[in-house]
């Protein structure tokens, strides 16, 4: 399963609802300022490793984090975002 966060996890609790529902072989994508997930050593970082994360690399670009990406976060292009919904048969979006 695809699991889609989009907004900042320090704004909402979409990223952490999404985290306590996931499974261990789901895939987490982070857009927009869900991006500010992947940071490491911030709050909510320790749950990151619960699965495969994956952040889009135009929205960590354009927030200036590259720098800061926890480890084992993976980034993907926009071809790489088509790819997961595609590859994907059931997708959840956390707003």
């Amino acid at each position: 399963m695809l699991h889609i966060v989009n907004k900042s996890p320090f704004e909402r609790d979409a990223f952490t609802s999404c985290m306590a529902h996931a499974a261990a072989d789901s895939t987490v994508l982070l857009i927009e300022d869900g991006v500010f997930a992947a940071m490491k050593g911030s709050t909510v970082a320790d749950q990151l490793s619960k699965t495969k994360v994956v952040a889009l690399q135009s929205d960590v670009a354009a927030r200036g984090i590259e720098a800061n990406l926890a480890d084992g976060v993976e980034m993907v292009d926009y071809a790489g975002f088509v790819d997961l919904v595609t590859d994907n048969e059931k997708i959840q979006s956390w707003v």
